[in-house]
């Protein structure tokens, strides 16, 4: 489990095929303490190590993965958001995040408010839904819808945020992963019913 508050941002240091599944090598600050079978997300996505080096890692994409996600759209030197698991005894900072990427949306505004930023994002509205007040996780970032519409919703983004994740690198155009919250999801699922 996570919580959506990035730990680091990391570097892609270079992509390797394997099948149909990528493997990525990440250059992260922690990279010396991971362990192979540990569980870190990527952009929101997560991950297994499979193997550990002194400044980096790396972690398998399979096809399902790279359908559901950006991550076939990474390149070297991508900029991605990382965050542990959260320990047992780890203070709960975001929200309930579980590392399962639901779908895909796209930046569609990028404003900048006079010390903030105000991103729109658009994505297929049967994929789930927002709230205003409530939670999502944009690349993995645990943030608080701001204005919420069928497929859209807007989130506003502290300077803080900006300056350590990978908004700073967002434009309109920009293809991110979405996690909706999971209370929602249930109560989404519970509406609808089993079909």
């Amino acid at each position: 489990m996570f919580t959506g508050i990035v730990e680091a941002v990391g570097k892609i240091i270079s992509i390797n095929k394997q099948g149909n599944n990528l493997l990525f090598t990440v250059e992260a600050p922690f990279a010396q303490e991971l362990k192979i079978n540990q569980s870190v997300a990527h952009d929101g996505a997560c991950l297994t190590v499979i193997e550990v080096n002194k400044s980096n890692y790396v972690v398998e994409a399979i096809q399902e993965t790279l359908d559901k996600t950006n991550l076939s759209t990474w390149k070297k030197d991508y900029i991605v958001n990382l965050e542990r698991c959260l320990p047992v005894n780890g203070r709960f900072d975001g929200h309930i995040v579980q590392g399962h990427v639901d779908t895909t949306a796209v930046c569609v505004q990028k404003k900048e408010e006079n010390g903030s930023w105000r991103f729109w994002f658009e994505y297929p509205a049967e994929k789930g839904i927002t709230v205003s007040k409530g939670s999502i996780t944009v690349n993995g970032i645990s943030l608080t819808v701001v204005d919420s519409e069928e497929g859209a919703f807007s989130v506003a983004i502290i300077p803080y945020t900006y300056e350590h994740t990978n908004f700073k690198y967002m434009e309109e155009g920009s293809k991110v992963n979405i996690e909706f919250d999971i209370i929602g999801k249930y109560v989404q699922r519970l509406i609808k019913g089993y079909q």
